[in-house]
């Protein structure tokens, strides 16, 4: 049975338990012994994925930029293409950012009233509630805050940075380590690239070991917040499901249309023909790795993109080009900061805006990765652990299919670079294999 339905069937059993649980309770005048064990017992489960997730942060973040980053120059020829390629990523990441941004201020779904979040905090202790005050009090600290983010970005100790999860530092680090690695000689570059490719390839085997459990540790992480919270968490996640659909519906449908006709002069419409295969597929594996060799296969035959440009530009692109995930990622930290009543002012959110769309450059292409980026966006603005946990439980409910959408905007996105790049280098003749099978 393929990952997906398990996840499915496990989410069908957390609602049908975590909703059984509740109503239960709710008919009785003191919580039994059996609600505080299976939610307990819930928990413990849920906390062990989740700390195997948060275990492959940092060599998963790190090796995957190095690896991407490394690649750029290690080809004669290669230097100017690569200054596109990371242009044209940046560009269509912070469009996807700042529209998931505007979505979800505009839309607000975390709004809810004072007592369902109140019901949904109430499964927290006393302490945590302290944290979490404590966590608005450094929501916004102005211009200070500001300097701060850049302190963050050139640690002192880079060793010190990844004990305490300071992400920011280590992907200035993991720039910097692979553009100099692209600009050593031939048989040292080798060498260095062999190494992290090799240890990204270990890194990439445990979290996909680790992803594999996902349906326990879907099941440990949904059932208690439903047994918690109830129907009204039904509510609230389409409420935000409908706000992320909505940005990634703006971002595929306007914004990358309108870079596809403005920088290459193309028509959206042969190129939604064209990558159909590829984007049905992403959708369906909910993995832009897996899709890559079909992605690569319509942009060189359907499309008619060079091999030159198709193997530089995609590759890459499924490494560091997460558009979606991006987007999902700014809308999950807004939304829980919402939720949970953290105050964001301008200066936070332009922390979150950068910190997803740094994460996403090293997000794995393997189902539900960006949760591990998530989990460091929340750490990165104040949100404590106990949250951090309720946190993803609460948007595991519906992330399926939205991992499923965003996963073909990635895709979408890295192909859209491969034919508007391969425009700017003088390639023409595109999409003449569509109609001539017209």
């Amino acid at each position: 049975m393929k990952l997906h339905w398990k996840i499915l069937i496990s989410l069908i059993l957390s609602f049908i338990i975590g909703l059984w649980s509740n109503i239960s309770v709710d008919q009785q005048s003191a919580i039994p012994a059996w609600f505080t064990g299976l939610k307990e017992s819930c928990l413990f489960v849920g906390t062990l994925f989740l700390n195997g997730l948060k275990m492959v942060v940092i060599p998963l973040v790190v090796t995957s930029i190095i690896c991407g980053v490394a690649k750029i120059g290690s080809e004669s020829g290669f230097g100017r293409l690569g200054l596109k390629t990371i242009g044209f990523y940046a560009l269509t990441g912070f469009f996807a950012v700042c529209t998931g941004l505007l979505c979800v201020n505009l839309m607000n779904p975390g709004i809810v009233d004072d007592q369902i979040r109140e019901k949904m905090l109430s499964s927290s202790t006393e302490s945590q509630s302290a944290k979490i005050e404590g966590a608005i009090d450094h929501a916004d600290k102005g211009l200070q805050g500001l300097i701060e983010i850049f302190h963050r970005m050139i640690p002192s100790n880079i060793f010190k940075a990844a004990s305490e999860g300071q992400l920011l530092g280590l992907i200035f680090f993991g720039l910097l380590f692979g553009f100099f690695v692209a600009r050593l000689s031939p048989k040292a570059r080798e060498t260095q690239v062999a190494f992290w490719e090799s240890l990204n390839a270990v890194i990439l085997s445990i979290t996909k070991l680790i992803i594999s459990f996902a349906p326990i540790g879907v099941f440990g992480l949904v059932t208690p917040t439903l047994m918690q919270v109830g129907f009204e968490t039904l509510g609230v996640m389409g409420k935000f499901a409908v706000t992320v659909l909505l940005g990634l519906a703006i971002h595929a449908l306007i914004v990358l249309p309108l870079l596809l006709w403005i920088l290459g002069k193309i028509n959206f419409k042969n190129h939604y023909q064209a990558m159909a295969p590829a984007l049905l597929t992403a959708f369906s594996t909910a993995s832009s790795s897996a899709t890559l060799p079909l992605t690569m296969d319509c942009i060189r035959k359907r499309a008619g993109v060079s091999n030159k440009i198709t193997s530089f530009t995609l590759p890459l692109g499924a490494t560091i080009n997460m558009d979606g995930t991006a987007l999902f990622e700014c809308v999950v930290v807004v939304f829980l900061a919402q939720l949970f009543g953290v105050e964001m002012g301008f200066v936070t959110q332009f922390t979150v805006v950068l910190m997803a769309l740094l994460t996403s450059i090293g997000v794995a292409g393997i189902p539900s990765a960006s949760l591990v980026a998530i989990i460091v966006i929340l750490q990165a603005v104040g949100f404590p652990p106990e949250s951090i946990a309720m946190g993803v439980g609460i948007v595991y409910v519906v992330d399926r299919i939205l991992d499923m959408t965003r996963t073909a905007i990635n895709v979408f996105g890295d192909s859209c670079a491969a034919v508007i790049i391969g425009k700017s280098e003088g390639e023409s003749g595109y999409y003449e294999s569509l109609s001539q099978d017209k």
